[in-house]
């Protein structure tokens, strides 16, 4: 009886319970608990925005100032301006993904997941830009090789130009009439490239045509009074200037002007002396002939 009785008291103590939690929870108000979630989310957001903000200011600020002190430092060591452009470019992408990294964390992305993602991405992307992958391993391999260096003149690729700078994937060339081309590095690591100025000198092969009839010693006197009227144009040893005659064409015989001048000398002294030729020649009274061609008539 007493085992009964202590069951039907404990049933209505559970029942008791029961009813007491269904009537705490029927007086909680769910808007304002959300609506306090909510504030609460903004809020730490904002936070994250504003200091994600910070950081990239802070970031771009010590990434521009590391970039101009690894130019100082390449500049005081002496290093090629080709490596020096090349190294800041590298250190300045490097640096701002570093930086992009940081501020993706700090908004709350998991950088893990980010970071594999990413990776992935690389691959694919990787594979679809062989091309811009090709143009890197051929800017290493230019910087290593050397075959040309930043202020030398080049023909490569069906273009001439001075090298201005050597990029991760391009190369910049200035024209002689301000143009600026950019050339991908992995055709001029693995092509055909002229390199006009990587020797101290070079030699000028002017041609110089005369009628027939005109006395050859009498043309050459004239060539070397030209020659040795320029103290630009080197006379000794291997360098002495050589006079030959070349060709007889239909109209015209032609004499051809070897002469060796230092690499930075040399469109001036070519320009200089293909004037004074024509000048000298005249006052001598040699005739520079036109082409023609002589019809008989029976």
């Amino acid at each position: 009886m007493e085992e009964a009785i202590m069951g039907t008291m404990s049933a209505d103590n559970s029942i008791g319970t029961g009813h007491d939690i269904v009537s705490e929870l029927s007086n909680l108000d769910f808007s304002k608990i959300a609506m306090s979630d909510m504030i609460g989310y903004v809020v730490q957001f904002g936070k994250n925005v504003l200091l994600a903000i910070i950081v990239y200011f802070v970031g771009r600020f010590i990434i521009k100032y590391a970039t101009k002190a690894l130019r100082a430092v390449t500049q005081k060591r002496n290093v090629e301006a080709s490596l020096t452009s090349f190294l800041n470019s590298l250190v300045s992408i490097s640096l701002n993904l570093i930086l992009a990294i940081i501020i993706i964390g700090i908004l709350g992305i998991d950088t893990s997941s980010f970071l594999a993602v990413f990776a992935s991405a690389g691959i694919a992307v990787g594979m679809a830009l062989s091309g811009t992958l090709q143009n890197f391993a051929g800017g290493v391999l230019i910087l290593m090789l050397k075959p040309y260096k930043v202020g030398d003149y080049i023909e490569a690729q069906g273009f001439a130009g001075t090298v201005r700078e050597i990029q991760i994937f391009s190369t910049v060339l200035g024209t002689m009439d301000n143009q600026t081309i950019i050339i991908p590095n992995g055709p001029l690591a693995t092509g055909s490239l002229k390199n006009s100025t990587k020797a101290p000198t070079r030699r000028i092969d002017l041609d110089v045509e005369v009628a027939y009839g005109t006395d050859p010693d009498e043309v050459r006197q004239v060539l070397m009074n030209v020659i040795n009227a320029d103290e630009r144009i080197m006379q000794s040893g291997v360098f002495a200037p050589f006079i030959p005659m070349t060709t007889m064409s239909t109209s015209s015989i032609v004499f051809q002007m070897r002469i060796w001048v230092k690499a930075t000398d040399y469109w001036p002294v070519r320009f200089d002396t293909t004037e004074k030729v024509y000048k000298e020649l005249g006052k001598a009274g040699i005739e520079i002939p036109f082409q023609q061609m002589d019809v008989h008539i029976k």
